[in-house]
């Protein structure tokens, strides 16, 4: 069935760019429909055909948090959303990402992700998954420490992903034409249906009651 999406058309990279040369409400405000029509409107578009498949996403707000940040810049120079079944997805000048993975995790639940990697037979099953992202052509990095945290030996066989804080796999792409078309719809499914895996993986084992 045919969606409502059919890729980001408009100057989404010039709205990118000019906001990056002049991070400011005036700047805002002169290009707010440029940023309705051409930038976020596709975005929910997408959102909306994805949703059947990966359920519900929360898309971001322009506005960046700058109470407690260095950078008082007022706008955020992309645009994302996550989806809780899918993934994360993101567009700004350079080009667009896909993403899956946790990205956070608090303090129980990196314990229950190190004690799922200490076991042998979680630990196996989630370096076959990992494996598989990289064979896929997925860069898949977590934020690693410099030594493998006690009480794992340094020499654990699973030592590079007990040293992850996080676990995220994404793809990258830069701006080409098919950015525009329908056929974006596809990529960033793909990319999520890759995670699938992982996903799985990461509710078994941080989002239980137990452990």
């Amino acid at each position: 069935m045919a969606g409502s999406f059919k890729g980001w058309q408009g100057d989404f990279q010039g709205f990118f760019l000019g906001l990056r040369m002049n991070n400011s409400k005036t700047y805002f405000d002169a290009h707010r429909r440029q940023y309705e029509d051409e930038v976020k409107a596709p975005m929910v578009a997408l959102l909306a055909d994805l949703e059947p498949e990966f359920g519900p996403a929360h898309l971001s707000r322009p506005n960046r948090d700058i109470r407690f940040a260095a950078d008082k810049s007022p706008y955020k120079l992309n645009i994302y959303a996550d989806a809780r079944k899918g993934g994360y997805v993101a567009l700004d000048a350079e080009g667009l990402v896909a993403a899956g993975g946790r990205y956070m995790m608090d303090a129980a639940q990196l314990a229950k992700f190190r004690a799922g990697i200490a076991a042998d037979r979680s630990g196996t099953e989630l370096a076959k998954i990992v494996a598989a992202l990289r064979g896929k052509g997925y860069d898949v990095e977590g934020q690693e420490l410099k030594r493998v945290p006690p009480p794992h030996p340094q020499d654990h066989p699973r030592g590079d992903l007990l040293r992850h804080k996080r676990l995220i796999y994404w793809k990258r792409w830069p701006i080409e034409p098919w950015i525009a078309t329908a056929a974006t719809r596809e990529r960033i499914a793909k990319v999520w249906r890759d995670g699938a895996d992982l996903n799985a993986w990461l509710a078994r084992h941080l989002d239980s009651a137990k452990g």
